[in-house]
């Protein structure tokens, strides 16, 4: 979920946006690079910041009132890196927070840090190692691993908030990630697939881009005849 208005204390919510700060402004700096010397990229972009706000503006109900959705963050960090994604899940969260009442603006920074920055790193990271075993399984566990990272963080930060009068934060974070679980770790696998379906549509229409930014491999010649006919 993301974490909603009022939510946190104001001192956590604060301390949030000052450790997310200079992930979004780097990241804003790597927009304006990329669109500058890439001005073709500016589709794909567009259709990545889309894609995250799509996929994680879609509430489904958890338990206890909570609620669970995908993030789509995975397939961006993977295509443009993720110092990019702190930008544009910034952009996603505030029209979110103002357009939809999902998140908040006093919760802007935790949200931000939880699925813009650990979130596209996660995914980012298992892309580079899993890279050599294809890429179908990479992109696979990319986009799962960032939705899942996403509620891992966003349930240590409630703990940190709140932590259980007995057991402390180790109670508290076990009690918010054993809620989240029931119904994250079904929609990370799903979000899975949906980005390995749609990074294969992007292979097809968008090939020679996904070369220039090295997701891909340039085809080699056979590969080029067998595609033309």
């Amino acid at each position: 979920m993301h974490i909603a208005e009022g939510i946190l204390p104001a001192a956590h919510a604060a301390a949030w946006s000052v450790v997310a700060a200079p992930f979004v402004l780097h990241g804003g700096r790597a927009v304006v690079r990329e669109v500058r010397d890439n001005p073709e990229s500016r589709l794909i972009l567009g259709a990545a910041g889309a894609f995250t706000f799509v996929l994680s503006a879609i509430k489904l109900p958890s338990v206890t009132g909570s609620s669970s959705h995908p993030t789509g963050t995975g397939l961006g960090a993977v295509l443009f890196r993720p110092p990019v994604m702190a930008f544009l899940c910034t952009v996603v969260l505030l029209f979110q927070a103002m357009l939809l009442a999902h998140g908040g603006l006093t919760t802007l920074g935790a949200n931000v840090f939880s699925m813009g920055i650990v979130g596209p790193w996660v995914g980012y990271c298992t892309w580079r190692i899993l890279r050599p075993l294809g890429v179908s399984v990479a992109i696979f566990a990319a986009m799962a691993l960032a939705d899942l990272s996403t509620y891992c963080v966003t349930a240590l930060q409630l703990a940190l908030a709140f932590p259980d009068p007995a057991s402390g934060f180790a109670g508290a974070a076990a009690k918010f990630l054993g809620i989240f679980a029931v119904t994250q770790i079904p929609l990370a696998l799903a979000e899975g697939l949906l980005g390995l379906l749609l990074f294969r549509v992007l292979s097809d229409i968008a090939r020679p881009e996904l070369e220039r930014l090295g997701v891909l491999r340039p085809a080699t010649s056979a590969q080029s005849s067998e595609a033309a006919r």
